[in-house]
């Protein structure tokens, strides 16, 4: 007996100090950043001689530090270090180094997972300049605007969403290049597939003297309906997802319930062999449940013509 109440009070001492290590960790990653790609680029511009290493710009206010956090904490790999720093406190809490490491290991998947969310948004920011780009360039032509003309005029502000595929179709437009195939190479893009109909319409123009006006209101009101459709399926699918969340939640409210009725149910699922067997045959359930739930609205997407492309809106 005494030697459990040794081990017990050797778990109790250790934690803290855990925690410590993965705050410190974490705190190191957020203040030293990934700049690596602009250090290779110092090193490629500074020729034969040395790079010169900027000196670090360290918050100096707490606006600035506010600046700084909101700036590294904004992006995918800093949100998914708040598991991290989530499963510390439940870890000082439950007096256990578990939910640390439980944060450490969802690190990656919640990285990935906010990574396809914003590729979705990017993706249905692009499908929404293709609609505004053939809007725009229809009335420039309407307006008496060659074709070329017409594009450098209002294109550059839709296609900037495309990055260097935007920009090589201003180039081809510019100089007298192969604007359909710029266009279709452009369409490559995830989101902007709707440039296909565009390069073709742009392609019977150029041959055959058809308007190209017509076409592209054509194109932008098919696009524009397939758009109205996927956010109404969306919209439909919401829902369930709701459900699904607040179900998956379900579980932490009933240990927040325990713990105010003096029930101590983290204490008695980390330091338990009962505890420990239920709460890995509760998390692989939970697990279970939410990839069905995430399967179903998958297949209605696609069954839907939701594009999704290497998103996961």
């Amino acid at each position: 007996m005494t030697g459990v109440v040794v081990q017990a009070a050797t778990a109790v001492e250790s934690a803290p100090v855990y925690a410590a290590m993965v705050c410190a960790g974490a705190a190191a990653w957020l203040m030293a950043g990934r700049d690596d790609g602009t250090r290779r680029a110092r090193l490629m511009l500074a020729g034969a001689g040395r790079a010169a290493e900027p000196s670090p710009r360290r918050p100096s206010r707490p606006g600035d530090l506010a600046e700084f956090l909101r700036a590294r904490l904004g992006t995918p790999s800093g949100q998914a270090w708040w598991c991290v720093l989530s499963g510390t406190l439940l870890g000082l809490l439950g007096e256990s180094w578990l939910p640390v490491v439980a944060g450490a290991a969802a690190v990656p998947v919640v990285r990935r997972l906010l990574v396809k969310r914003q590729r979705g948004k990017a993706n249905d920011h692009r499908a929404a300049a293709v609609i505004e780009l053939c809007a725009a360039v229809s009335g420039e032509l309407r307006a008496g605007r060659q074709p070329d003309r017409a594009l450098l005029s209002v294109g550059g502000i839709a296609l900037r969403e495309l990055g260097d595929a935007g920009a090589a179709v201003l180039a081809a437009a510019r100089f007298g290049g192969d604007v359909p195939g710029a266009l279709r190479e452009a369409a490559r893009t995830p989101g902007a597939e709707g440039l296909r109909g565009v390069a073709a319409c742009w392609q019977v123009a150029v041959e055959g003297g058809a308007g190209l006006a017509t076409g592209l209101d054509k194109v932008g009101d098919a696009l524009r309906a397939e758009r109205e459709q996927c956010e109404e399926l969306r919209a439909l699918l919401a829902g369930p997802r709701s459900t699904a969340v607040v179900l998956a939640l379900l579980p932490v409210f009933g240990l927040l319930l325990g713990t105010a009725m003096g029930a101590a149910p983290v204490r008695v699922l980390l330091h338990s062999t009962a505890g420990l067997l239920c709460l890995a045959v509760g998390g692989l359930l939970e697990w279970a449940g939410i990839a069905w739930v995430a399967r179903l609205v998958r297949t209605a997407e696609r069954s839907g013509g939701v594009r999704r492309g290497e998103e996961g809106a």
